[in-house]
């Protein structure tokens, strides 16, 4: 009885519980804050579609083929049309991959996705006033450029495809690579991957180029909608038969792709 006495007591004696005022600030601050909290939901809205989303894409690319690349978007609104088939490794000539080293990164199997030496000798001519920023791409590169980003040559644009460059050479293995580079690079107007390549050109499969074939091929990657591989001019002919005796010479530079 005592204890209910004294508990009755202390509820009489209880402070009452009062709302707490909300926060009230003044019109400038508050409009600071306001818009502080605004711009701050647009900035995580870019950080998941710039870093996030692309780090997602890598993980799913790992396994599974790339659907579509922006520059096969913008192809086709160009009105180049979309021929391309996606074909897996084993279905891809080797000479094919070798011919690409050959031609675009002979020390492909080696970097770690940026070629050091040939970016120092690009930025020492660009230096120099010797035409524009140019060289120094490896295949890592293109292939991010191909599958995430736009063409062109800005450092924006640079800036990105080194970013996006580090996440493939970490998640990707090198063959990885290769193949859908293989997959989606860009071979004539309206053209992507070596399968469409080979169909249109010579008439037959990725699976059954031949060296000369897949040396035309990649002859002419610096410049696919200007060069034709099915029909090779003087130049272009030159280059393939360069990259050929270079297959040979490559060695073990080629054991990635083998």
């Amino acid at each position: 009885m005592a204890r209910r006495a004294s508990s009755r007591a202390a509820s009489r004696w209880r402070l009452p519980r009062l709302p707490l005022p909300r926060l009230a600030l003044p019109g400038a601050l508050g409009r600071w804050w306001g818009r502080r909290r605004w711009w701050s939901k647009i900035l995580w809205g870019l950080f998941a579609v710039l870093f996030l989303a692309p780090l997602a894409l890598t993980v799913v690319y790992r396994v599974l083929p790339v659907p579509a690349t922006p520059l096969m978007v913008l192809r086709l609104f160009e009105g180049e049309g979309w021929h391309r088939d996606w074909v897996s490794w084993s279905n891809i000539a080797p000479v094919m991959a070798k011919a690409a080293v050959a031609a675009e990164d002979n020390l492909f199997c080696r970097h770690d996705g940026f070629d050091w030496q040939s970016m120092q000798k690009a930025w020492d001519r660009y230096q120099s006033g010797i035409g524009r920023l140019r060289g120094g791409s490896t295949i890592s590169n293109q292939t991010a450029k191909n599958v995430f980003l736009w063409d062109g040559r800005t450092f924006v644009r640079k800036g990105f495809e080194a970013y996006l460059t580090v996440m493939i050479e970490a998640l990707w293995p090198k063959r990885r690579i290769m193949e859908v580079y293989l997959n989606v690079v860009e071979l004539g107007p309206g053209i992507y991957g070596v399968e469409a390549a080979s169909q249109a050109y010579f008439g037959k499969s990725a699976a059954q180029l031949s060296a000369r074939e897949a040396s035309l091929l990649a002859a002419v990657l610096p410049n696919p909608r200007g060069w034709s591989a099915g029909r090779p001019s003087r130049y272009v002919a030159g280059r393939a038969a360069t990259i050929q005796r270079r297959i040979g010479q490559l060695g073990d530079l080629l054991d990635c792709v083998e």
